[in-house]
């Protein structure tokens, strides 16, 4: 049972996933901490108030809170664009080993 247990594990690369998973959470709270607090303090010196977090449009009844959703499109620019820069050399590292 345990070498059946151990074979799965290298067979589907379980422990390879288990760090990228623990590394993305890391990046992640990195990349919200950065834009956070470095990319839209600069942001806010832009927006009526300076509250990049509290900027909204209201429209009647409705209010949307579009300084957080930007604050969130940021992140998730910056962490598209590392994982394709990540992804683009580990297939191109591949594809030479490959041949």
């Amino acid at each position: 049972m345990v070498s059946e247990f151990m074979e799965f594990l290298k067979e589907y690369k379980v422990i390879a996933l288990a760090v990228a998973f623990i590394i993305g959470l890391a990046l992640t709270s990195l990349i919200k901490s950065l834009v956070d607090n470095i990319i839209m303090p600069v942001i806010a010196a832009f927006i009526p108030g300076g509250a990049w977090k509290l900027a909204t449009l209201t429209i009647g009844p409705i209010v949307i809170g579009w300084g957080a959703f930007l604050g969130e499109v940021i992140n998730f620019v910056i962490i598209a664009l590392v994982v394709f820069m990540i992804a683009k050399k580990v297939l191109k590292e591949e594809k030479v080993n490959k041949k």
